[in-house]
């Protein structure tokens, strides 16, 4: 007789244990309990006992509103999944919705609830997702280091890892995960030549990028991520190309919407609304050449050069507007632009889809390729119009001389946000993600 393989036995002994478990269960644990007792057992085992069972998540900081919409969807596909917003002062405030939890900071008592909402959380949820450069944390060290020097930094995320939980980060842009001298390298379009943070160095460079770079790639499972470069920290197995998640409410993003006399553009009829926009304008912006990452000091030359040429062309720039607000004037627009050298696109581009406009922006390449090489029918079928500082003019003449292209480009526009940007894409994409991470 053939005597099994030890691994073969030991999957055999795995089986039969859960078989027992499920068994015992069922004859001793009152049916009232078993949800109490299944929920402190990792989601793998709990999967094992409870076919079916959908994981627990907890969305801790803002990425926009994307955190806001896409636990709503995963809610709806049977998830638990909460929404904690933890910062003091945050500056996108205006971009920001609603949220099931937040932190407050007045004094002791809120600090031993913090404590205590992190220890709470080990045993109700299993994924952890965090946003933003700095931010994979649960507890701020300005308000809630009360042992310092006797607790490392991150001791909270490197706790929740060593009880088996899983941390999964959204990946902002640059310079998160990309050196500065990495960027300065690029051929073509360099974004940091007009980028207010290039000599800024506690805000963008080398030594802050790969302190960071490192942290991050150390604490997370997973690193999600929409059109990053693949480059230094970014070249890790850890990163996946999933723009479903960067997710807005196709409801709230609806051209079908009224817009009121109070958020009507004061051009003539005729005119072609050229809409940009750029949050945190000032600080974002060099007060002394008024030069941006967004273009908008190109935007300006390029808009007098066409009003020069006899177009009925108008800039609509905006700045600092609440996200609930701004998206009447851009359904105003016929023609959103955005940034030039950058490469991608963020936000503002993805409202503008969402809104069923064309988008003018440059894509970069290179970028559309790595992204293509995890999502070839994304790539496929992105619709936005890429044109740079040299080419724009030309680029948006165009489209102002073809009413009917501009419709046309709209029209995908709206299909592609939604079939890709819109909450339940964002819930089926990721609701795999998290469940290969939970049962690797």
């Amino acid at each position: 007789m053939i005597e099994p393989k030890p691994r073969v036995l030991r999957h055999w002994t795995l089986r039969q244990s859960v078989r027992a478990l499920k068994a015992t269960v069922r004859l001793f644990v009152p049916a009232s309990l078993r949800s109490v007792l299944l929920s402190g057992l990792p989601f793998s085992l709990r999967a094992k006992l409870t076919p079916g069972v959908k994981p627990r998540l907890l969305f801790v900081g803002d990425c926009y509103y994307s955190f806001w919409f896409l636990s709503r969807a995963l809610r709806r596909m049977g998830w638990t999944a909460d929404t904690l917003r933890t910062d003091r002062v945050s500056a996108d405030s205006t971009f920001l919705h609603e949220t099931d939890l937040a932190f407050q900071y007045k004094g002791d008592l809120d600090r031993i609830r913090h404590w205590w909402f992190v220890f709470r959380s080990i045993r109700k949820y299993d994924v952890f997702s965090f946003y933003g450069v700095g931010n994979i944390r649960l507890l701020h060290a300005d308000f809630d280091w009360t042992l310092p020097g006797l607790l490392p930094e991150h001791w909270e995320i490197r706790l929740l890892k060593r009880l088996g939980k899983k941390i999964v980060y959204m990946n902002v842009g640059c310079p998160d995960g990309v050196l500065l001298s990495s960027m300065l390298s690029l051929s073509g379009e360099v974004p940091c030549e007009t980028c207010r943070w290039r000599d800024v160095p506690e805000v963008c460079g080398d030594d802050r990028n790969r302190a960071w770079g490192e942290v991050r790639n150390q604490l997370v499972d997973l690193v999600v991520a929409q059109g990053a470069w693949h480059k230094d920290y970014n070249d890790t197995p850890k990163l996946r190309e999933a723009p479903q998640a960067y997710c807005l409410d196709p409801e709230f993003w609806n051209a079908a919407l009224m817009v009121s006399t109070n958020y009507l553009l004061p051009f003539p009829k005729g005119t072609v609304a050229l809409y940009h926009a750029v949050g945190n304008f000032a600080l974002r912006t060099d007060s002394a050449t008024g030069r941006n990452l967004k273009s908008t000091h190109i935007y300006l030359d390029v808009v007098r050069r066409l009003k020069a040429a006899g177009y009925p062309v108008e800039l609509a720039f905006f700045h600092n507007v609440p996200n609930t607000e701004v998206r009447f004037y851009q359904l105003q627009a016929d023609i959103v632009v955005d940034m030039l050298t950058f490469g991608w696109f963020g936000a503002n581009v993805r409202e503008a889809l969402m809104l069923g406009k064309p988008v003018v922006c440059y894509i970069r390449p290179q970028w559309l390729e790595e992204v293509r090489k995890e999502n070839p029918e994304y790539a496929a079928e992105l619709p936005i119009v890429s044109a740079t500082p040299e080419t724009v003019y030309d680029v948006l003449r165009d489209l102002i001389e073809h009413p009917e292209k501009r419709a046309e480009i709209g029209r995908r526009s709206r299909e592609f946000a939604v079939k890709w940007h819109s909450p339940d894409a964002a819930a089926a994409k990721m609701d795999k993600l998290y469940t290969e991470l939970l049962l690797r």
